[in-house]
Parts: structure tokens; C-alpha cells; sequence
């Protein structure tokens, strides 16, 4: 059917009734767009929004599940693995000096710097440094001698049973030409009833 134009010159909004037939369906067509997207803006974009958030939410989900299943896959070798690292753990704490040990390790140092031909000035224990789960016992060292018999201590100290580290090294020579090293040795003992898990978790 042709629109007639001429219809749409002369309309009077007071008798609605009155108008012709095709500016009725004109007019009843353009309420009619004015709802939906009234509806669209008013309904819909918040539906659409909710719609995707929870797809967002899906995906994150789906994620969480496959790294969720890659651990539950390999959880027998996280187990294996676990017991492996405790066995190596309790090896490590053997080589650590117990209580009644450590007034020995004076002596071991005494012994492994003379028998390398050198002349120890001084050796005496610093105050013990708490740490998170484990006690370090600082050992101050000056000994004298040459660059082997320095370099043969040093080689002596790491074939100790227990576990000594050397720090803070200083060579020089004093007044009568002779080289003097002063060291600062190390040896740690475990904190009994410290959760290790615990303080390791905390540094993470």
C-alpha cells in the first residue's frame, strides 16, 4: 500500500481517533520502536552485562578446574618428590652440630689450621644470631701463615663432617711481612619445635 503523505500535513493530537488509517499505523510503529529500545536500555544491556559477567566467570572457573586437575594429575609425584626433599632435609640437619658438639668445633678449627702449617692469633665464638628456623653461631678466626697453607685450611674446613661456611674474608700483612687472614666461620644448629613449614610459607 502507497504511504499518502498528504495525510501527515494536518494532524491533531486531541482527536487520535480521527486520524486516518495509515498515519495511525505510522504513529503505532514508531510507539512501538520507542518501546524496544526503551526496553533494550532498561532490561536488556543490564541482562547483557549480568550475561557477561557470568561467562567472565566461567572462564575463570574452567581455569581454576585445569590447574585444580594438573595438580590432582601429578600429585603421586608431588608425594614421591616430597619424601625425597624430607630425606634430604634430615641428612642436611645430621651434619648440623647438636648441643654437645659445639665446643668441639673449636677444637676441629684448631686442628684443621695447624695441621695446613698455620699459626693461629685468635679464635673465640661471637654471640649467636637467631634466625627463623635455624641458630647461627658466628666463630671469629686471625690465623698466619702463606697463600698455600691459607688455601689448605680453607679446603680442610669444607671437609669437615658438620657444616661450618666461611665469611668475611681479609688478608694482609703485618708489621714482620706475614700474611694474616681474618675469617669469620660459621655453623648453624636447628630450632627445635620451629615449623618449618610455616616459615617457609611465610616468605613465599
Amino acid at each position: 500500500m502507497k504511504l499518502d503523505l498528504s495525510q501527515f500535513s494536518d494532524i491533531d493530537f486531541d482527536n487520535i481517533g480521527g486520524w486516518p488509517r495509515q498515519v495511525k499505523a505510522v504513529f503505532a510503529g514508531f510507539l512501538a520502536l520507542i518501546v524496544l529500545v526503551g526496553g533494550y536500555f532498561f532490561f536488556m544491556s543490564d541482562a547483557i552485562d549480568v550475561l557477561n559477567a557470568e561467562q567472565d566467570k566461567e572462564i575463570q572457573l574452567r581455569e581454576d578446574f585445569a590447574n585444580k586437575y594438573r595438580l590432582a594429575a601429578n600429585l603421586k609425584l608431588y608425594r614421591e618428590q616430597l619424601v625425597v626433599l624430607e630425606a634430604q632435609f634430615a641428612e642436611l640437619l645430621k651434619m648440623l652440630p647438636s648441643e654437645n658438639e659445639m665446643p668441639g668445633l673449636l677444637d676441629d678449627l684448631t686442628f684443621v689450621a695447624t695441621d695446613a702449617g698455620l699459626k693461629i692469633r685468635s679464635i673465640d665464638w661471637e654471640s649467636e644470631i637467631q634466625r627463623d628456623f635455624y641458630t647461627e653461631f658466628p666463630i671469629k678466626m686471625s690465623v698466619e701463615g702463606g697463600y698455600h697453607e691459607l688455601g689448605s685450611m680453607v679446603s680442610g674446613v669444607a671437609k669437615l663432617p658438620r657444616i661450618v661456611s666461611l665469611h668475611d674474608f681479609a688478608i694482609k700483612r703485618d708489621k714482620d711481612d706475614n700474611l694474616v687472614m681474618d675469617i669469620l666461620a660459621k655453623t648453624y644448629r636447628f630450632r627445635e619445635g620451629v615449623e618449618l613449614t610455616q616459615t617457609t610459607k611465610g616468605k613465599k
